[in-house]
Formats: structure tokens, C-alpha cells, sequence
């Protein structure tokens, strides 16, 4: 059995993009069994541009799971943007998953916003003034939840598990984003949140000048969704359910 999960992040709708992707979507009944949105679905996070997202994707034939983004932050009214999506069909996540039935197979995401701080051997550390060692806890108090969510998923009869996150967990997608902004672009602590929990796919947004393909140090495949990268509405992906 193989699931097909199409992914893309970093669309980031307002009022004028209304229809862009809804024909693509009306396609994915006949190339994907799951939908999953890697953050910055919006371009400010505002509930107008919430209801521009909702109404692509409300009413589609299969799951569809996202995670936020920073610019889904923006106007400072996550909560709201969650309760729109939510109440067109989207399954949101922070730091929490959830288990879908795909062409007869349970299938599990966790999923995240994430946050940065950098990769090992250049990444920050919770030390020096409160407000940087809040920073590294926030991001590690995200990677410790989707660690939680991943682990939760174990006991629920999954035949296939996903991290979905907006923040990259590893410097291989990174490649093409200046060096300088690498820590603001994730974490290494969500790679070992996935290492740890384990995980048949990771699959992120945020990093526009990336690349699609990577790696945790695990061995847990890792692909940049980000639109700006795939340059197409969604790519699908193929997991065997073992």
C-alpha cells in the first residue's frame, strides 16, 4: 500500500489571490490521498486573508492538515486564523497530531510551527539575557511537543507517520538561503525531536530560497515545500504504509 501526500507551504493568500490554487486543488482526489499546508498560509496573519485560504480549500474530497507560520503570527491573532481554517475542514496543529484514514490506512501527523536558533555547531544557546534564553526555549519547548505528538502516535496504530512543520529541522534545505539567516530559518532541535520519535517524512515551509531535498541525522527523509521552491501548487509525495 503506498500513501500519496501532497504538501505545500508558503502560499501566502490575501484578498487578490482568491482562486489561484482552487483548480489545482479540485485535482488532488485523483493524485493524493492527504493535504498537508507547511505554514504561512497567509501573507499577515489576518482573518481576511484567513477566509481567502479557507475558502480554497473548504469542501475538499480528502484530509487536509496544516501547520501556521511566522506570517501567520503576524497581526498577532493565531487563534482566530486556527478557528477559520478549522471551520472549513483544516485540521491545525501546534504541538499536537492527529490520525487520518487514507485509502483504508491509518495515517498519522504531528505537527508544529517550529522555530529557529541554528544547527549544530552554529546555533544558539540558552545563555545571557532573559530574552535570548527565551528564545532557544521556545523553539525547544516546540521540538520537546512535536517530539510528545510524534511518540503519541506509536500507540494509535499508524502505518505511516509525518512531522509537519514550518521551520526547517535540518541546514540541507537551506541550501541556496544566505548562511546569515540560517538560524532564523529552524532548528536542529526538531530534527531531534524526529530522530528521537521517529518519523517516515518530515516536511517544512519557510525557507523560499532553498531546496527541496534533506535529511536528519537520523535518516528521516526531510522536504522544503515552500511554493516559491517547488514552484507548483503541491508536490505528492509516496510513503509505503508498512
Amino acid at each position: 500500500m503506498t500513501i500519496r501526500v501532497a504538501a505545500v507551504g508558503d502560499i501566502h493568500m490575501g484578498p487578490d489571490s482568491q482562486g489561484l490554487l482552487r483548480p489545482a486543488f479540485d485535482t488532488l482526489s485523483d493524485c493524493a490521498d492527504l493535504l498537508l499546508l507547511a505554514g504561512d498560509l497567509t501573507r499577515h496573519g489576518t482573518p481576511q486573508e484567513a477566509r481567502v485560504v479557507a475558502r480554497e480549500v473548504a469542501g475538499l474530497p480528502l484530509p487536509v492538515v496544516a501547520v501556521l507560520g511566522n506570517h501567520d503570527h503576524h497581526d498577532e491573532q493565531p487563534e482566530k486564523v486556527t478557528e477559520i481554517l478549522r471551520e472549513a475542514g483544516v485540521t491545525v496543529l501546534e504541538g499536537e497530531g492527529t490520525v487520518v484514514e487514507c485509502a483504508g490506512t491509518r495515517v498519522g501527523v504531528a505537527g508544529t510551527k517550529g522555530f529557529g536558533g541554528g544547527f549544530v555547531g552554529r546555533s544558539a544557546g540558552e545563555f545571557g539575557e532573559p530574552v535570548m534564553k527565551e528564545f532557544v526555549r521556545t523553539t525547544r519547548r516546540s521540538a520537546d511537543s512535536l517530539c510528545a505528538a510524534l511518540k503519541d502516535l506509536d500507540g494509535r496504530e499508524c502505518a505511516v507517520r509525518i512531522a509537519l512543520t514550518h521551520f526547517s529541522p535540518v541546514a540541507d534545505t537551506l541550501a541556496g538561503e544566505p548562511l546569515e539567516i540560517h538560524p532564523f530559518l529552524g532548528s536542529y532541535l526538531l530534527a531531534e525531536a524526529i530522530d528521537t520519535a521517529g518519523a517516515d517524512l518530515a516536511v517544512h515551509g519557510h525557507a523560499h530560497l532553498g531546496s527541496e531535498h534533506g535529511m536528519t541525522a537520523g535518516g528521516v527523509r526531510v522536504r522544503n515545500v515552500a511554493q516559491p521552491v517547488i514552484k507548483a501548487a503541491f508536490h505528492v509525495y509516496h510513503l509505503a504504509a508498512g
